[in-house]
């Protein structure tokens, strides 16, 4: 079990618990449910990398203690 901490830079930083063969869809699902927004309006990135719904966490190298940048679109 991974804990990936998401910082959407207004001042929230939520922590997602998931697996490493999670999708990143699956990942902004989760996300979703804790913040209350629909995942489809979440945008991950890491650094100028933006994350694609259909590839694992694991192919992202995204491990325990992660920090992701969380934007709104």
């Amino acid at each position: 079990m991974l804990e990936v901490t998401c910082n959407d830079r207004l001042g929230k930083k939520i922590v997602v618990k998931c697996l490493p063969s999670d999708t990143i869809g699956d990942f902004k699902k989760v996300l979703g449910l804790q913040i209350g927004t629909d995942h489809n309006k979440l945008t991950l990135k890491k650094g100028y990398m933006i994350f694609k719904d259909h590839i694992t966490l694991d192919d992202y190298e995204i491990h325990d203690g992660t920090n992701l940048e969380l934007y709104y679109s």
